[in-house]
């Protein structure tokens, strides 16, 4: 299981952070999402060295670079900024890596971190970069392209039911029971429309293929973590952790993740290049008016 969690890992540090921090389109991003790889490279380093200094330290590295990110998150309420429902899911999304790696810090310095195993540690950090980054991310990002109230329910019930599952690490199983329901319920209204934007008109056949592709997964996987979470809490029986990484973890980090984040970033680089198309006309009609 620690090569599967250590291959998501490196995926959310390496890639989903700074493709999602792009996605974003906030100038003031730009300098952390540039400096990422110098924070991310030690941090994936870590996780494939045995528990000890170097590999402190190397955490360590990562955790400055995700307080960094965090940072941003207070500077922006404080101006007023992101107080809109996809603004609430944007600032989750800069706070939660501050979370995967405390875990990780801990986890490679082999401390038992709030009283937590290192195995559920280890978990932490993929489950922040993904359930936590990722989902609150394009949570904002559905949110802003169908403002309605199924977008705003979304871009609210994922933070939301992030915090609430974290919240049920210390109080117990009924409690992040309670997490995982709020939080499957935006996961599957994100889905949603998702679907729905992938049966759009005027998408190209990836960038379609993509959408479709990440709604359809979040069905399943989301369905996995309710149940995970409810054998818990009740003593059903359901997945041992290392069932859960091998199915709704690898689900949700590839086929809903990275399939979301590349068709997101299609739909970026077609809409740039149409608006940058439409510049260059009107600009070649004036210049032939004059």
């Amino acid at each position: 299981m620690s090569v599967l969690v250590n291959a998501i890992v490196m995926l959310g540090m390496l890639v989903v952070v700074p493709v999602g921090l792009q996605l974003t389109g906030q100038p003031e991003l730009e300098r952390i999402r540039r400096l990422w790889p110098l924070f991310a490279a030690p941090g994936a380093l870590a996780l494939w060295l045995p528990r000890g200094a170097t590999a402190t330290a190397l955490a360590g590295v990562y955790a400055v670079g995700a307080a960094l990110l965090a940072l941003h998150a207070p500077r922006r309420v404080a101006r007023g900024r992101d107080l809109d429902p996809a603004g609430i899911a944007l600032l989750t999304a800069l706070v939660t890596p501050t979370v995967a790696a405390t875990a990780l810090v801990a986890e490679r310095s082999g401390h038992e971190l709030f009283g937590f195993g290192l195995g559920i540690l280890a978990l932490t950090v993929p489950h922040f970069h993904f359930a936590g980054f990722a989902a609150a991310l394009i949570a904002g990002l559905v949110c802003r392209v169908c403002d309605g109230p199924a977008g705003r329910f979304a871009a609210l019930s994922v933070p939301l039911g992030t915090l609430l599952v974290l919240v049920g690490y210390f109080i117990g199983d009924w409690a992040e029971l309670t997490g995982a329901v709020v939080l499957t319920a935006g996961m599957w209204t994100v889905g949603l429309l998702t679907w729905r934007m992938g049966h759009e008109e005027g998408r190209d056949r990836t960038t379609r293929l993509l959408l479709l592709a990440s709604a359809a997964v979040l069905v399943a996987t989301m369905l996995l973590a309710l149940s995970w979470a409810l054998g818990e809490a009740t003593g059903l029986p359901h997945l041992t952790l290392t069932w859960m990484a091998a199915t709704h973890g690898l689900g949700n980090a590839l086929g809903f993740a990275l399939c979301s984040l590349l068709a997101w970033r299609r739909i970026h680089t077609h809409d740039a290049a149409r608006t940058e198309t439409r510049t260059a006309v009107h600009t070649h009609t004036e210049g032939r008016t004059a």
